[in-house]
């Protein structure tokens, strides 16, 4: 059975620099506090959007624990893990196990040509050694590797605390993700919300967007969840565009995303970490335009 006590709006933070490029301690501590604000469910870190390629190991562990210190057991914390080898994603499981996170997620390693057998085998030694739940970010569009339908089913069959898939792709995958793991998983799905109301449609339990609209998508999941469909409906049209214009790829998400977040918390600059995406004044004009109706968190 999926580990159904995850579900709903798990934003994944940004990774906010200073002007001398170091995380910036009160920038992230305002994003996990505004997020916080809008009723999240839970909160992620680690991921993509987290830019955790441009961070250390221990940049990692510091975000970890200032998420977790901020946090401070309101909601669930996911982390994300993207450690090379088996023994560093173990250890980082068992780092967030130590410090209070209450599920894991695994990317793959960096091995693009690693068969599914290969990447089975890997995530079951690290979830083998982890203390917490374990969830596995399928996301072959921006990490170039994944595992099918069947690979899944037969990890959890292996691997029974690989409960949670955070399957990166629109609804008609997830459906048929839903059908072909018969309900072995919790379901969440990436992309920025992009396809929330088919995603949950198709048997997702929640997703995990970015920051910048979070208060509306959880609002549309309340929604959801209570049988208004057409009030969910209604209000992810108003913000399908901005999504769908932040989405454009991980970079252009970061770029554009990680400033609109900015604004919507109060934070006057952002300081990227070099190689990095820069903004466009047409760019910023479009964020602008299809985000007019999102006030302050």
């Amino acid at each position: 059975m999926s580990d159904g006590q995850f579900h709903g709006i798990y934003p994944m933070l940004y990774a906010f620099f200073d002007r001398h490029g170091e995380l910036d301690r009160g920038a992230m501590r305002t994003q996990v506090q505004g997020a916080l604000a809008q009723g999240v469910h839970g909160i992620a870190v680690g991921g993509l959007a987290t830019e955790t390629n441009k961070l250390s190991t221990e940049e990692r562990a510091t975000l970890m624990a200032w998420a977790v210190e901020d946090v401070a057991g309101q909601v669930p914390l996911s982390v994300t893990i993207a450690e090379s080898n088996v023994k560093g994603q173990t250890a980082m499981a068992q780092l967030a196990a130590d410090l209070g996170a209450s599920w894991v997620v695994l990317q793959p390693p960096p091995v693009r040509g690693a068969s599914e057998a290969a990447l089975i085998d890997f995530y079951g030694m690290v979830a083998d050694g982890s203390p917490l739940p374990v969830g596995i970010q399928n996301a072959p569009e921006y990490i170039g590797i994944g595992v099918s339908n069947a690979g899944f089913a037969e990890l959890h069959r292996r691997h029974p605390n690989i409960s949670i898939l955070k399957a990166e792709g629109p609804a008609t995958y997830i459906a048929a993700l839903s059908e072909d793991t018969k309900g072995a998983f919790t379901l969440f799905n990436g992309r920025n919300g992009m396809e929330l109301v088919d995603s949950l449609r198709a048997g997702c339990h929640g997703m995990i967007p970015g920051v910048d609209a979070c208060d509306r998508q959880v609002a549309i999941y309340e929604a959801m969840a209570r049988g208004d469909e057409a009030e969910a409906d209604r209000a992810f049209a108003e913000i399908l565009p901005l999504l769908s214009f932040l989405m454009a790829s991980i970079d252009h998400l970061l770029c554009y995303g990680k400033r609109l977040t900015a604004r919507r918390l109060g934070l006057v600059e952002v300081h990227d970490r070099a190689p990095a995406q820069q903004p466009t004044a047409f760019g910023l004009e479009i964020v602008n335009r299809w985000s007019k109706d999102l006030g302050a968190f």
